[in-house]
């Protein structure tokens, strides 16, 4: 018997190799016992999501997680639902006399794309139907994911965003709350809000700011540029790079290297928390001045953010 069960299968717990040798330490049934354990320990809820594609993996102690939405690659109304009750279940499924975690993976299974951000279509409903209470509503679920992602969920692990495509927008405003950034050659980022007269209004200033500086983090946020992963790794925003078609093998050779070292990249994550803290009032604030400026858009400029829509559209059924 190889292997008790297969590599990262749906809502499994994928197991270490049984080997005979070691039957005094451990039986065969005790073995088949703590597999047990390990599967009623983990919230059956957290593999039953409808736009996220959820699976632990034992043997590295990381829980990978893919974005399968429905519509546009974004981050629609259900789709923030879906995180927000992906970050509760894994606070109370995972960690210290719980069920080991020591790294999250977060990626797409949409072709070509990691996210496109915020659901451009409800902006332009709430701008055209004057919903300011709608749009800060809509802001502080983003940053609040955002904010305890940047925490790591208060769990001892390292959060990983693999970029196998387009991060735009939200989308990359996202991942600047990762510890680790993967991305594979080929892939873009960019914050085109200026676009359409408005500007990222998720996370994108403070993050930026702090990880760059505030003059280069303006000449981002203002360039209406695409950037490559090779400029993002430049600039030490993108963490590794990988050959197309091998960001898993690259994030799971990272987790390979980094498992001795784990306590203390925790650690220094923390420490770099301290360093450079983000307090929730100041996403707020930013939230309420991006409410403020996209109601602030002329009909051209709505217009204009539709036809993007219509462009991701086209993209995704493309793919």
């Amino acid at each position: 018997m190889d292997r008790l069960s297969g590599d990262l299968d749906r809502g499994n717990v994928d197991g270490p190799v049984f080997d005979p040798s070691n039957v005094s330490l451990i039986t065969i049934e005790e073995f088949l016992l703590r597999r047990s354990q390990d599967r009623l320990a983990l919230p059956d809820r957290l593999f039953a999501l409808e736009e996220l594609d959820v699976h632990y993996d034992s043997n590295q102690r990381a829980l990978w997680t893919f974005m399968t939405p429905k519509a546009r690659p974004s981050f629609t109304p259900p789709m923030l639902a879906e995180f927000e009750q992906w970050q509760s279940l894994i606070t109370h499924g995972f960690g210290p006399g719980l069920t080991p975690l020591d790294f999250l993976i977060l990626g797409s299974r949409s072709p070509g794309v990691f996210c496109f951000g915020g659901d451009l279509q409800l902006f332009a409903e709430l701008i055209r139907s004057r919903d300011r209470d709608g749009l800060v509503r809509y802001g502080n679920r983003c940053v609040e994911i955002l904010d305890r992602n940047l925490r790591s969920l208060n769990l001892p692990m390292l959060t990983i965003g693999l970029v196998q495509g387009q991060a735009l927008g939200g989308g990359f405003e996202a991942l600047l709350s990762f510890d680790f950034i993967i991305a594979e050659r080929g892939s873009s980022f960019g914050l085109p809000e200026t676009m359409f007269g408005l500007f990222p209004g998720m996370g994108a200033h403070p993050l930026l700011s702090r990880k760059l500086g505030t003059a280069m983090a303006e000449r981002l946020i203002l360039s209406d540029e695409t950037y490559s992963a090779e400029a993002m790794y430049e600039l030490g925003i993108v963490h590794a790079l990988a050959e197309p078609g091998e960001g898993v093998a690259a994030v799971r050779g990272f987790m390979a290297k980094s498992a001795r070292r784990h306590a203390g990249f925790v650690a220094a994550r923390k420490a770099m928390r301290v360093t450079a803290p983000v307090p929730m009032s100041e996403f707020y604030s930013i939230v309420e001045h991006w409410a403020d400026a996209a109601l602030q858009l002329s009909e051209k400029d709505l217009k204009l953010m539709l036809r993007l829509v219509s462009a991701q559209e086209r993209l995704s059924k493309a793919s």
